[in-house]
């Protein structure tokens, strides 16, 4: 079996046995100077209504809004909630259903910068677009009336490796891009191939890491971090637990 089709079957295990435990999340950077008392307001205020025909001829109300708002400190912590209509086919019939998606969020401060994390609704339903930059995007043009004010960060290759060198034991997977191997756009390794430092040794030289699944020793969760900094939870752990790793953990390594 090679390396690709030992991690496919590596990683559909460690998905299948953590399905309901997965938890999804993406920081973001608030470039624009804000007050967080302000910020709350503006949230508050937000609410979209679209008036949605279905084929059935029926008129259903979509709602976009911020609920659960609440500012403790130095942080703002709200739900970012939208409806969509789902359509299916059932008897070889369209069915259209409305449903509602919530991505809760947490805007915080840090040193002197405002950082803003996501985490993901229902993935397994495949609503990919509150996933990452779709409330990003309009949570910018709520509070600064204009894209792009809310941005993507990073987490270097170096850092990635040192987080890995420092426990590798702890080291689950690892994804390698930037490749410069004619024809090979990225690199694996999994299980057993981990503990081959000649082999993690040749792979780091031909590219970058992009991915790595560890287990953060102190707080005993396996979580996978990306250099765009989207961050999975793969333990049984509560949300409050993924965030606070977040915060008290990652941000500190975000370039």
């Amino acid at each position: 079996m090679g390396r690709i089709e030992s991690f496919k079957v590596w990683y559909a295990k460690l998905f299948y046995e953590c399905e309901k435990l997965v938890l999804p999340a993406k920081i973001f950077e608030i470039k624009e100077e804000a007050d967080l008392g302000l910020m709350l307001q503006k949230l508050n205020d937000f609410r979209e209504e679209e008036a949605y025909q279905e084929e059935s001829g029926e008129t259903v109300k979509l709602v976009t809004e911020i609920l659960d708002l609440n500012l403790k400190g130095d942080s703002v912590a709200g739900v970012f909630s939208m409806d969509f209509v789902r359509r299916r086919y059932y008897q070889r019939k369209l069915t259209e259903a409305p449903v509602t998606e919530e991505a809760p969020f947490w805007i915080k401060r840090f040193k002197d910068r405002t950082f803003m994390i996501v985490l993901a609704p229902s993935v397994a339903r495949g609503v990919k677009k509150l996933l990452t930059s779709h409330v990003a995007n309009k949570l910018s043009k709520v509070l600064f009336i204009k894209p792009k004010a809310i941005v993507e960060v990073r987490i270097s290759h170096e850092t990635l490796t040192k987080l890995h060198e420092a426990n590798p034991q702890g080291t689950k997977l690892i994804w390698f891009d930037e490749v410069d191997l004619p024809g090979v756009e990225k690199l694996c390794l999994a299980g057993s191939d981990l503990v081959d430092t000649t082999l993690y040794r040749d792979y780091l030289e031909h590219g970058k890491i992009w991915y790595v699944v560890f287990e953060a020793q102190k707080r005993g969760i396996v979580v996978g971090i990306t250099r765009n900094c989207v961050v999975t939870l793969f333990s049984k752990s509560t949300t409050d637990e993924l965030i606070d790793y977040i915060l008290e953990d990652l941000l500190t390594l975000i370039e």
